[in-house]
């Protein structure tokens, strides 16, 4: 983190994710006076953050350059980034669709820039986030992409670019599955008798327990599930309805991920 504190960092935009970034890097090292945040409405958490520098002039050549805006306001904000074009800053982008080739008209091929695809959980510091960089990002301007996403969870680099709008449906969306799957074990367990502030407490803690089950290395969710299914028994039972075709478990996920996709690649066409 000593370029970003050296040269400091300037992110565009701090709706939720770029919140949670913010208070990983901090976490990891990054000096808050060592940013600016530049938001036309901050909210009042960003106001209340001693140290960072909130809509003041950014410096001229910052080690970091972070878009953080919301798809549709790329084009709103994108002419007045010119000036952090040109190599000296490396540039990440968090807005989901815009392809590099978008970034690099407005700043230049020679600018190095990052894509990357974070999802939710780095506001726990278990984020899991894929990253694609052009030519010119090779080498630092990827280097400093992850340890600046290892900072909040794990990274990934990814070969093509392509890869990013099935990664979005993959781990970008694939939080709110998880949380829904949540939602609709404690739904059906209230109406099928439990007390709901039970049923809710048994959802999440199964959910969270499993998760973190997963989370050790060299977890295998196949082999995890063969542990917990005794053949015939009431697990299985279960699995039985999960899997069933044509509107199983699988299918949905299958059905899920490839919408998230095609809603990837329908906001990259503008």
């Amino acid at each position: 983190m000593q370029a970003i504190n050296e040269r400091g960092l300037v992110m565009i935009g701090c709706g939720f994710m770029g919140k949670a970034l913010l208070e990983g890097w901090v976490a990891a090292g990054v000096s808050p006076e060592a940013v600016t945040v530049r938001d036309p409405a901050p909210s009042d958490w960003l106001l209340a953050q001693p140290g960072l520098q909130v809509n003041a002039t950014p410096p001229e050549a910052p080690a970091v350059l972070v878009i953080a805006v919301k798809p549709q306001l790329l084009d709103a904000v994108m002419p007045s980034l010119a000036c952090f074009g040109g190599g000296a800053t490396t540039v990440i982008t968090i807005a989901t669709g815009a392809p590099v080739r978008y970034y690099e008209d407005h700043l230049g091929p020679e600018t190095p820039i990052v894509r990357t695809m974070p999802n939710l959980p780095v506001s726990v510091g278990q984020g899991v986030t894929a990253l694609y960089g052009n030519t010119a990002a090779a080498g630092d301007g990827l280097a400093l992409a992850q340890a600046l996403f290892d900072a909040v969870g794990t990274s990934v680099t990814l070969a093509e670019e392509e890869m990013l709008h099935l990664v979005t449906g993959v781990s970008g969306s694939g939080p709110a599955y998880v949380f829904a799957l949540a939602e609709a074990m404690a739904a059906s367990a209230t109406e099928l008798g439990l007390p709901p502030e039970l049923a809710r407490a048994l959802a999440i803690g199964t959910v969270a327990g499993a998760g973190h089950m997963l989370a050790v290395p060299g977890a295998d969710p196949t082999e995890l599930r063969l542990a917990v299914t005794s053949k015939g028994g009431t697990t299985a039972k279960a699995l039985e309805q999960l899997r069933r075709a044509p509107d199983g478990i699988g299918d949905l996920a299958r059905l899920a991920i490839d919408a998230s996709r095609k809603r990837s690649l329908e906001l990259g066409q503008g």
